[in-house]
């Protein structure tokens, strides 16, 4: 794998041990972000289920302010570390070591560009999250252990912010719903086995 532009262009990147994981290519990268950098500058970028890190790397690479990593797996949590360091990216990047689901029920927002790409086969992953970011505004966040740094800001808030994007890497002939809360679905890019949909948050009015 490897960053395809920006400030990390063509830096190589490592995978995670095992077959426990499945990084985005990098011509399905080389996709989303020619929809998605646009929005990059000074965005806050949250990569769940985040792997080796490929596509919050990319992110910040072309110009994301911030980017959350939310990862569980062991073997996944090694190679996305191992990643920003070998990049030197310290302030603009959080780990969460932990289940999505856990994350979301504390953490605070607004993010400006949500990426998530769970297993697969993992069916009740895909569902659950698109409804929690779908429901609007979360419960108060509260301090974790978990997180790596403390995060800035107090108080409660939604997770996304108005007009914010949320994409779904999932398999080409999987199908997911158009609408999952405050989420509609704007746009479905295919390519191989593989498909992008596209969520959009309406804005307030």
């Amino acid at each position: 794998m490897r960053v395809i532009a920006g400030r990390f262009r063509s830096r190589v990147l490592q995978a995670p041990a095992g077959l426990a994981t499945r990084p985005s290519s990098d011509r399905l990268r080389e996709t989303l972000f020619n929809v998605l950098t646009p929005r990059m500058e000074g965005a806050r970028f949250l990569d769940l289920y985040a792997g080796s890190g490929a596509v919050g790397i990319e992110a910040l690479s072309r110009g994301a302010a911030e980017v959350v990593f939310v990862e569980r797996a062991a073997a996944a949590l090694t190679a996305l570390r191992a990643n920003l360091e070998k990049l030197g990216i310290r302030a603009e990047a959080r780990v969460q070591a932990g289940t999505v689901c856990a994350f979301l029920s504390r953490i605070e927002g607004p993010f400006d560009v949500v990426f998530l790409d769970p297993p697969y086969d993992a069916a009740e992953e895909y569902e659950s999250t698109l409804r929690i970011l779908g429901a609007g505004n979360l419960p108060p966040r509260s301090q974790s252990r978990d997180l790596e740094r403390p995060q800035s800001g107090t108080g409660t808030g939604g997770m996304l912010a108005e007009g914010a994007v949320v994409v779904v890497e999932h398999r080409r002939k999987d199908r997911l719903e158009d609408r999952y809360g405050d989420l509609t679905r704007t746009r479905l890019l295919q390519q191989g086995d593989a498909a992008l949909s596209f969520y959009q948050r309406a804005s307030a009015g």
